[in-house]
């Protein structure tokens, strides 16, 4: 049953993929002392409540609705720790990264567990990162049970945009396709689809487009769907930006930075096009992200061998979005 429990703890997290930068995506389960699940709920935005505070909170408000909790997540956490009650105690958890030691933005998370009594911590993956490592210790110090490497393989799958990007760069292709696999037309994904690419560009560093999708869409490349911030661009060409029209929609967006070439410091870079720019970038890219329409559309498909590994799905309402990496020989 464990395996089960973490997998809804993997899942909730992925619903966040992207959405945390710079933090890692991650979930949490919580089950009562008898083992009913209380609570499934994931790190949303980097300098919000992190998983395991986030599931906590939604916890205790199950079993005891009257609770008025802040929406701080500093003051969250201290309102937690005076007035849970010891309604979890002997509680169990489910992670899928070591919960962090330190005060960031937000406090320790396993403070959490060893105050308010819990049981046992499965944890998929332990943290690499010296300062928010050392979680698995201090549980297990205080008494907590602690199991460590529940679906490792799963856990590492989610974690791999956090190591690159901590590390250097981490780059994701988008790519939306009909059902049939054709890439062309100018909206092809739902808006629930968009939206959650809408999300993404918010948060990144970079969004990547080439000179031909300029020149054929004339898109806004903003994140008006998320009402979030538009991303800086850099648009790959042979071409100067002199020679595109200045008229264009993606030149009047606000406060936005356009380059010809990718600065060395952006860490996250999401590249969007189609097929030629999928088959020029395809070996660079460190992670895909393909949305799949539910309809044939009759203009012709993608006219290329690929193979994917495919890391997670999901779905916006009829779309299915697929995470995936390149299959290398």
């Amino acid at each position: 049953m464990k395996n089960f429990y973490m997998n809804l703890a993997l899942n909730e997290a992925w619903k966040y993929q992207f959405l945390t930068y710079p933090n890692p995506a991650v979930g949490c389960v919580i089950l009562d002392k008898n083992g009913q699940i209380l609570s499934i709920k994931a790190h949303e935005k980097a300098g919000c409540a992190h998983a395991e505070l986030n599931a906590i909170a939604v916890a205790l408000k199950s079993l005891k609705p009257e609770f008025s909790l802040p929406t701080n997540a500093n003051d969250l956490h201290e309102f937690i720790l005076k007035n849970h009650q010891n309604l979890l105690n002997r509680a169990v958890a489910f992670v899928t990264l070591e919960s962090c030691a330190h005060q960031g933005k937000t406090p320790p998370c396993v403070k959490l567990f060893t105050e308010l009594g819990f049981k046992k911590v499965y944890i998929s993956i332990k943290d690499e990162n010296k300062i928010a490592s050392g979680g698995v210790e201090i549980l297990r110090k205080n008494g907590v049970e602690v199991e460590v490497g529940v679906l490792e393989s799963e856990g590492r799958k989610l974690l791999m945009p956090f190591l690159k990007w901590q590390k250097g760069q981490f780059k994701l292709f988008k790519l939306a396709l009909s059902m049939n696999g054709s890439p062309f037309g100018k909206i092809i994904s739902n808006e629930a689809s968009r939206t959650y690419a809408h999300k993404i560009r918010s948060v990144l560093d970079l969004l990547v487009v080439g000179g031909e999708t300029i020149r054929k869409d004339k898109p806004i490349l903003d994140a008006r769907l998320s009402q979030g911030k538009a991303p800086n661009l850099c648009i790959l060409t042979r071409k100067k930006l002199e020679s595109f029209d200045q008229n264009l929609a993606f030149f009047k967006v606000p406060n936005r930075q356009i380059f010809t070439q990718i600065p060395k410091e952006a860490k996250f870079i999401m590249y969007e096009g189609g097929e030629n720019f999928l088959k020029l970038l395809k070996d660079e890219m460190d992670m895909f992200l393909i949305f799949h329409n539910s309809k044939f559309r009759g203009d012709k498909n993608l006219n290329m061998d690929l193979e994917f590994n495919p890391l997670h799905r999901t779905f916006f309402d009829e779309d299915i979005c697929g995470f995936y990496t390149l299959a290398r020989s």
